[in-house]
């Protein structure tokens, strides 16, 4: 009896873990640095940057919502040509900032 209990919850700990794991969606988190190509600011909670990363030379359009980033962006204390540092989330096919700021500090 105490074998068939401990074979039931065994089954029941690995189905319960199997679960938990699969059904997690992560988004991929990328680290990029490259130049300022052009700020696009679409409404008082967000703006679209593009980025020219400096490893590949390609563009990335990277949505920004954070307060303090578009405060920085009204105040032009980041503008077109500045080095960025950038977080970013790759989910659903919309890359989101996480972090944002000049590779100089800011």
């Amino acid at each position: 009896m105490k074998k068939a209990v401990s074979v039931v919850m065994a089954l029941a700990l690995l189905t319960m873990s199997i679960i938990s794991f699969s059904g997690v969606a992560s988004a991929e988190e990328v680290k990029l640095i490259g130049v300022i190509e052009k700020i696009e600011i679409k409404s008082p909670k967000e703006a679209v940057v593009t980025l020219k990363d400096n490893k590949t030379g390609k563009n990335v359009v990277i949505t920004v919502t954070d307060d303090l980033t578009l405060d920085k962006f009204k105040d032009k204390r980041i503008k077109d040509g500045d080095e960025i540092r950038c977080k970013y989330d790759n989910e659903g096919g919309k890359n989101t900032s996480k972090l944002f700021r000049k590779t100089a500090g800011c």
